[in-house]
């Protein structure tokens, strides 16, 4: 008896693994994959216990907490806008990242394997991210080359932006130190010239152009060359050249080893700008006029909590903040143990980078409310954001300072770390999707380092000629946008409804053990209903608040616009190109049933574990082992 119930039990287990054998017949056919085990060997790991979360931490915290959310801040209603940031950190920043993380740090594997055995229907998304992080790690390093000149130079005396007594000052630059010198001397300055008196009507002087003050000139004139328009590209800027080259021997030496010495350099460029960032508010609250400006800094206007562009403009600096959808946060936690507790990380990390902004708005307030003290004019006049607020307004500011030349260095090192921990990122994850992708050639880890750093320096050019302000411009505003926004809602859509939210809450608790009722209903109601809602809300605004990109007073032509929406949407066009290929090359007629087949996870979906991975390998094959 025993005998008969033990042969019917094994043709049971029998049957049902050829029944599933069938359901995934079409994926493989079709998946040329290789082995978990084959991707997973000898792909590394964090080597300390803190390198991750400091790598998260530089990899989030980056140039826009310095030069771009003290503006934001400023500019929608002072401390007003920290209530619609924090909302749009909760409901849309950190579920996407912990939701990244998680995904990751499961499956033990970058973005460009991860999404072909997800769903192999969406395979192009993990392609899309690693297209974005490539395009945005060619002109983040030419920031990195911008902060190492800049650093450079600061040793000099006196520094090279100061007065107007220069071959690339215009008749528009005007200094103030000069005018005083002038105006002590019974003089009238005009033209960056000092003129005796009654040489020159003082009524042209009055209604002359506007000032352009020495830094301005210089970044203009002398440090970019900038040509007229982006049409006219000129030549090679050959000092730019060299320090875009030094950017990525940097970058090379600290990835040359992959995580285990990048894992470490974080540890400095991770920690660093914190020591900076409160050397210089301690300094510039000394300062006359540093109360003004944090005053016009914080001073919060309710009213500005009744329009949409406060929570269009906190979502959209939240969202590009933790950067989800680039393919960073998710080759960051692939080199992750599986225990590792990703959700604690998230939330050590989103908190941070909301109190980081935060912090840099009164060290960066504190000083342009000196600059406009000095200057005699308002804060509204000084204030400026991105390139403008690092390489005009500080350089401007710094020359009025004791010790000048110390705080420029220590300015630039601190935006240098704070590149450089992006930077890292961005780099990897192309690394890592190319070493996934040929795990054969991980002997060879440092060949393929070198030539992507070396085609990174070649792609790179085109931003450092006598037209790469405005490609930057350019690139910078539409590469990691329409594409990102997209990207982002198709990867809730299939966690949180194809996948299943509540299968993937089961993974995480896998990795992270039980937890709460709560805890489920929460992020299921978060990642099914509430980030693909305010996705769809960013993705709105941005549309409405769309202009033509201009830079100062140029007009970019309608051509450049044209490119930079090649650029913005190709990313996304290449998740829709994947899949009609995979769907057209299905065998016979294209069948619903097939389509939805492609959206399973494929029989090499399993987590990094190997217990687990061996448990769902013995389910999924019936029971039986093979």
């Amino acid at each position: 008896m025993d005998t008969e119930f033990d042969t019917k039990r094994t043709a049971d287990g029998w049957l049902k693994r050829v029944e599933r054998r069938k359901e995934l017949a079409i994926l493989n056919e079709y998946d040329d994959d290789q082995p978990v085990d084959a991707v997973l060997a000898k792909r590394g790991s964090w080597t300390g216990r803190y390198d991750f979360l400091l790598s998260l931490l530089g990899y989030s915290v980056g140039l826009g907490n310095v030069w771009r959310f003290p503006y934001l801040c400023y500019s929608n209603g002072g401390g007003a806008f920290l209530l619609p940031f924090a909302v749009m950190l909760v409901i849309a920043g950190l579920p996407l990242m912990f939701m990244e993380l998680s995904l990751a740090q499961y499956a033990g594997l970058g973005p460009a394997i991860l999404f072909k055995r997800l769903a192999p229907l969406m395979e192009g998304m993990g392609y899309a991210m690693i297209l974005i992080a490539g395009t945005v790690m060619l002109y983040y390093n030419v920031i990195i080359a911008w902060t190492v000149y800049y650093m450079t130079v600061s040793f000099e005396v006196p520094l090279p932006w100061r007065g107007c007594q220069q071959e690339w000052a215009s008749e528009h630059c005007f200094s103030y130190e000069e005018e005083d010198d002038c105006l002590a001397s019974k003089g009238i300055y005009y033209m960056a010239t000092c003129f005796p008196a009654g040489q020159i009507d003082s009524l042209n002087v009055s209604i002359r152009t506007p000032k352009r003050p020495p830094a301005e000139e210089f970044f203009r004139n002398y440090f970019l060359q900038l040509s007229p328009g982006i049409e006219q590209t000129g030549t090679i800027n050959q000092r730019l050249a060299l320090c875009l080259l030094v950017a990525w021997i940097i970058v090379f030496l600290c990835l040359c080893r992959g995580v285990k010495s990048s894992g470490k350099v974080v540890y400095f460029t991770a920690l660093f700008p914190y020591v900076v960032l409160t050397m210089l508010l301690i300094r510039g609250l000394t300062l006359p006029g540093a109360y003004d400006g944090i005053m016009y800094y914080l001073r919060p206007d309710w009213e500005k909590l009744q329009t949409a562009q406060i929570w269009g403009d906190a979502a959209v600096q939240i969202f590009f903040s933790l950067s989800p959808a680039w393919g960073g946060l998710l080759t960051l936690a692939s080199y992750n143990r599986f225990d590792n507790n990703c959700y604690r990380d998230a939330i050590v990390v989103a908190i941070s980078n909301i109190l980081t902004s935060f912090f840099a708005g009164f060290v960066i307030f504190a000083i342009i409310g000196f600059l406009a003290h000095e200057l005699n004019t308002d804060v509204t006049s000084v204030i400026d954001q991105g390139a403008g607020l690092a390489f005009v307004v500080f350089p401007e500011l710094v020359a009025k300072l004791q010790m000048p030349r110390l705080w420029s260095v220590l300015f630039f090192f601190m935006l240098l770390t704070l590149g450089l921990d992006s930077q890292f990122t961005l780099m990897e994850t192309v690394v890592t999707a190319i070493l996934d992708t040929f795990p054969n050639w991980r002997r060879r880890k440092l060949a393929v380092v070198s030539a992507v750093s070396v085609a990174g320096y070649i792609g790179g050019l085109v931003f450092i000629t006598n037209s790469g302000m405005y490609w930057f411009q350019l690139v910078d505003k539409y590469a990691a946008n329409w594409s990102v926004l997209l990207i982002a809602t198709s990867e809730c859509i299939l966690i949180g409804w194809i996948y299943g939210a509540e299968q993937f809450i089961h993974n995480i608790e896998q990795m992270l053990g039980k937890r709460s009722a709560w805890f489920h209903r929460f992020w299921i109601t978060i990642w099914k209903y509430v980030t693909p809602m305010t996705l769809a809300f960013i993705l709105c605004f941005n549309w409405l608040q769309y202009k033509p990109l201009t830079y100062g007073r140029y007009v970019y032509p309608y051509w450049a616009d044209l490119v930079g929406w090649i650029i913005a949407l190709f990313p996304f066009g290449l998740i829709v190109l994947v899949a009609m290929i995979k769907i057209l090359h299905l065998p016979g007629s294209i069948k619903l049933q097939s389509v939805q087949q492609l959206l399973k996870p494929s029989r090499f979906w399993k987590p990094a574990h190997p217990r687990l991975a061996s448990e769902m390998e013995y389910e999924n094959s019936g029971g039986i082992e093979l």
